[in-house]
C-alpha cells in the first residue's frame, strides 16, 4: 500500500516552491484562477534601438515559456494531491493497475506506470 501522507507531504511542497517561482513570473489571472498570466515586460528602452527591443521580446518569450513549463508541473501537482484526497492516487490512468513506487519516488505526480509513461494524455 502507497503511503500517501509521505508523498502528499512532497507535493505540497513543490506545489507552494512552484507557486512562489510563479509569482516572480507573473500572477493568477483573474479571470481563471487556475490560470497565471505575464506580468507586463519593462519596454523602459529605446524604441529606435532593434537590438535592444529584439532582446527585451527574446527575454520576454522565455520567461512565457519557462512560465508554461512551471505552470503545467503546477498542474499535475494539483491532480495528484485531489488523487490523495479521493483516494485514487498512484494508479495509472492508461491501465488502472498501481504506479510502481520507484516512479513515483522520481516523479510523485506521476500519471502514469512506467509501462505507460509516453502515452499522451
Amino acid at each position: 500500500m502507497i503511503d500517501t501522507h509521505k508523498y502528499k507531504i512532497l507535493l505540497e511542497g513543490e506545489r507552494d516552491a512552484l507557486e512562489v517561482k510563479l509569482s516572480e513570473l507573473g500572477r493568477i489571472n483573474p479571470d481563471n484562477k487556475n490560470d497565471w498570466e505575464s506580468l507586463p515586460a519593462d519596454f523602459d528602452i529605446d524604441p529606435s534601438d532593434d537590438t535592444e527591443l529584439g532582446d527585451k521580446f527574446e527575454e520576454m518569450e522565455e520567461q512565457n515559456a519557462v512560465q508554461n513549463q512551471l505552470e503545467n508541473r503546477l498542474v499535475d501537482i494539483k491532480r495528484a494531491l485531489e488523487k490523495i484526497e479521493n483516494g485514487t492516487y498512484g494508479m495509472c490512468e492508461v491501465s488502472g493497475e498501481p504506479i510502481e513506487e520507484e516512479r513515483l519516488q522520481a516523479n510523485p505526480a506521476a500519471r502514469t506506470s512506467i509501462a505507460h509513461k509516453d502515452t499522451v494524455l
